[in-house]
Order: C-alpha cells, then structure tokens, then sequence
C-alpha cells in the first residue's frame, strides 16, 4: 500500500481515537511521524511503518483544522 501524505495533511486511521473521531492532522514528518487529534488535540508518535499500516485514507490538506 503506498499511500502519498505530506505534513498538514488530515488522515483517517483504522481505528477511532477515545474521544471517538478516527481523523488526525500529520505534525511531523521523519523515520517517525507525528500525528494531532483533530477532536482532543492529543499527539502521539509512531514509526513509520506503524502509521502506514494503520493508515486508512488521506483526505489532503484542510486550513480550517485546529
């Protein structure tokens, strides 16, 4: 699967966050890639290759985003 994002992009991940949303903001882009609930704000980190295979669909980029 070789899904195309770049930083600021909003992502919808497999699965929900607590809070209940499942779609996140891309922060920080590297060997890892920081991701920003768009509901909560909370941030997590993850690898790579972790986040590519929770990935589900990049939507792009949205300004009107927190």
């Amino acid at each position: 699967m070789n899904k195309k994002f770049n930083l600021n992009d909003i992502v919808i991940m497999k699965k929900p966050h607590a809070c209940g949303t499942n779609e996140w903001k891309i922060t920080r882009m590297g060997v890892d890639i920081k991701i920003k609930c768009i509901h909560c704000g909370r941030e997590i980190m993850m690898d790579r290759m972790e986040f590519e295979k929770k990935l589900k669909k990049v939507l792009g980029e949205k300004n009107e985003c927190k």
